[in-house]
Order: C-alpha cells, then sequence, then structure tokens
C-alpha cells in the first residue's frame, strides 16, 4: 500500500535525526509514502537493519493548515504510548519529534504492523466465520478501550470527562465555518457549508436529547480501515490513527463503526462497499446491527441501545464535516489521501441521511416518556 512519495521531506535531516535519537533504527533508510491517510502524511520507513527493518512515520501536512485543532500528531503519540502496556492492541512507539526545522512539522514514529488492513467493512475474500469474528473482534477490541479508567494509565489531562458532546458540538460547528470558507486553488471555487447546518446545530445543541456523561478514553475515528489484522487470524493487532483521540463518551466510536448499517437503513448508492450491509443482500457471515451492540455490553458492561439513535445522527453530522475538511484540504492541494477529491464529496449525501436520523431521534424522544 506505500508507494511513491507525494509530499516531500527532507531525508538527510530525518536520518541525522534518527541516528542521534532512535537507536533501534539504522539508516539510510528507503522512504514510500503509503496511500491511505486522509489527514497526516504517513511514510514507510525500510531500515538495512535485518531484525527490525520496518517503520512508519506520521507527520503533519506542509504549509499553513486550514484547522488548528487538527493533525494532533502529538496527541497521537501521547495515547498510543499511555497503551502500551495494556490489553488494547496498538504499535510500539520509538519517538515523538515537535521540531518542525528536522522535516518541516512535527512528526512520531512508530512500528509497522505487518498484517491485514481492510478498507471496505464487509470484508470482501473471507470466509463467512472469519467475517463474523473479525467483526466480532473490532467491537470486543472497542469495548476494551472503553473500560481503561483514564487516570490509571497516565491519561488524567487527555480531556475533560464531562461536556464532551457539548464540546464536539461547538469545535464541529467553528470547524465547518472555517471549512466552508475555504477556495479551490485553481477554480475559486467555495467548499460551502454542510447541508442545514443551522438546524442541525440547534438540534445537537439542546442539552435534554444529549446522552450522560461517562469520561471514558475513545479513539474518535474508530472504524474497520483504522484498524490492522492478524495475517492468517480474524484478530486484531493494531489500532491506528489516533488523531481525534480524547477523553469522551464512547458512544462516539461505538456510532462511528457501525455507521455502514446507518448509510444503508437509508440508502445503497452511497458507497458500494456498503451495500453488503443492506438487509436485502444477506452477506454471508456479516452481524447484525444488533448483534454487533450486544457484543458491545457483554465487554464494556453497560447497554448503549438507549441513547443510539441521537449518537448515529450526531456521527453521521460529524463525518458531514469531516467530509467538508477533506474537500477543504483537497481546495489547497493538502490533502494526503489520492481518493481526497471523491471522499470531500459525501459531504452533502452524509449531511442528508443525518436529516432522516435526526427525525428519527427526535421521535424516539417522544415516544420515550410513553415506554
Amino acid at each position: 500500500m506505500a508507494g511513491p512519495v507525494r509530499q516531500q521531506i527532507d531525508v538527510t535531516s530525518l536520518e541525522k535525526y534518527i541516528a542521534q535519537n532512535v537507536p533501534e533504527i539504522k539508516t539510510p533508510l528507503d522512504i514510500k509514502q503509503f496511500g491511505f491517510g486522509q489527514s497526516n502524511p504517513t511514510y514507510l520507513l525500510t531500515s538495512p537493519s535485518p531484525s527490525l527493518s520496518k517503520f512508519v512515520l506520521r507527520k503533519k501536512p506542509p504549509g499553513t493548515l486550514v484547522s488548528k485543532t487538527a493533525h494532533k500528531v502529538e496527541r497521537e503519540y501521547r495515547i498510543i504510548n499511555a497503551l502500551q502496556n495494556t490489553d488494547v492492541p496498538v504499535p510500539k512507539v520509538y519517538c515523538l519529534c515537535e521540531d518542525a526545522s528536522i522535516i518541516g512539522s512535527a512528526f512520531y514514529i512508530m512500528e509497522f504492523l505487518d498484517g491485514r488492513i481492510f478498507t471496505e467493512p464487509h470484508f470482501p475474500d473471507v470466509s463467512e466465520q472469519e467475517r463474523t469474528e473479525m467483526w466480532h473482534d473490532a467491537i470486543r477490541t472497542l469495548a476494551k478501550l472503553h473500560r481503561l479508567v483514564p487516570r490509571e494509565i497516565g491519561l488524567e489531562s487527555y480531556g475533560k470527562p464531562k461536556g464532551f458532546y457539548g464540546r464536539q458540538i461547538r469545535t464541529f460547528g467553528q470547524l465547518a465555518e472555517v471549512q466552508s470558507k475555504t477556495r479551490d486553488v485553481e477554480t475559486g471555487r467555495l467548499v460551502g457549508e454542510v447541508p442545514r447546518m443551522e438546524e442541525l446545530v440547534r438540534f445537537f445543541g439542546d442539552e435534554r436529547g444529549m446522552p450522560r456523561d461517562r469520561g471514558n478514553p475513545i479513539h474518535g475515528d474508530y472504524k474497520i480501515d483504522n484498524l490492522v489484522y492478524h495475517k492468517t487470524e480474524p484478530r486484531v493487532i493494531g489500532i491506528l490513527d489516533w488523531e481525534m483521540s480524547t477523553i469522551g463518551h464512547p458512544l462516539s466510536d461505538l456510532s462511528n463503526l457501525i455507521v455502514p448499517w446507518t448509510i444503508t437503513a437509508f440508502s445503497t448508492e452511497r458507497r458500494n462497499s456498503h451495500i453488503a450491509f443492506h438487509p436485502s443482500q444477506h452477506t454471508p457471515g456479516l452481524p447484525s446491527r444488533d448483534q454487533c451492540i450486544r457484543w458491545y455490553a457483554e465487554v464494556a458492561g453497560w447497554d448503549p441501545a438507549p441513547e443510539l439513535s441521537w449518537s448515529t445522527a450526531f456521527a453521521m453530522w460529524r463525518d458531514s464535516i469531516i467530509f467538508q475538511g477533506i474537500a477543504s484540504r483537497y481546495a489547497v492541494r493538502q490533502a494526503s489521501s489520492q481518493e481526497a477529491k471523491k471522499v470531500g464529496e459525501e459531504m452533502v449525501p452524509a449531511a442528508e441521511i443525518c436529516w432522516q436520523l435526526v427525525q428519527r431521534a427526535k421521535e424516539d424522544r417522544r415516544l420515550r416518556p410513553t415506554l
């Protein structure tokens, strides 16, 4: 999955830094860039050392950033480092460099996990039994993360235990406003607003509907393509892309993970990789949404079902703003992924699905007192 370097870095300077600070990595290095990573450019470093030869470097994008709150590679490093001795699978980390003079922006280096990454959540080309267990382990792994107590792993100052969704609404609302004003460097066209933005902010900002605080460590973008699976076994060996991690509400991660079922409840056209989740498809071994929620509750020790209608609507609103952000980075040609233009175009469909989910959440809230 790694190929030619699209965003150049100063290899000589990097090798000098590594020689002085990371004795586990031998130089000279062969460097390639991964095709994934919508936000932070990600590189494969190959060392001549026969025993430990492959590593991954994650860095902030070059130039002036559209958002000051995004691209926090320092936060990624901190939480991965904190999880090293827990039962949550993460890569080993070797260093964090915040000196932008080395390669142009802050970066960290971690272990390369020799496993499988699936870009499509229905796990094509695996057996029925493997497909079931791969989803089961994705859910189980997430619940293990949510069971952790921040102060016990040195993350008590990583985020605030209360007011998570309120902060998310303010942060993403402000981010959406900034991103909407980004102009394409070639066409001059504005990225534009997320559809129904004012109405959605008003709905999510109503504290009567917000889930109650829990204060757990959360990944922030937990989904199948951010997981590395064992090369031959149906189990997760590492979670990647911790840029949006914080102390917050576990519903945020769970709602994000079950998005394929959320989308196909309203449309079979948005993404080909999600069509397999439509009830009419009967994909062998693919668990139901309800089964995933039961698996989660068994390990996490609490039932998320009563508050899922609100949180799944919020997940789609957040996704629409994330897609807008990818469109913004493409507009100024800062996007890391080769698929950025296409992904950015998902903003409007995501917002349309979000609006339908909001109507469902309103109905659930109206009916709840009578149940």
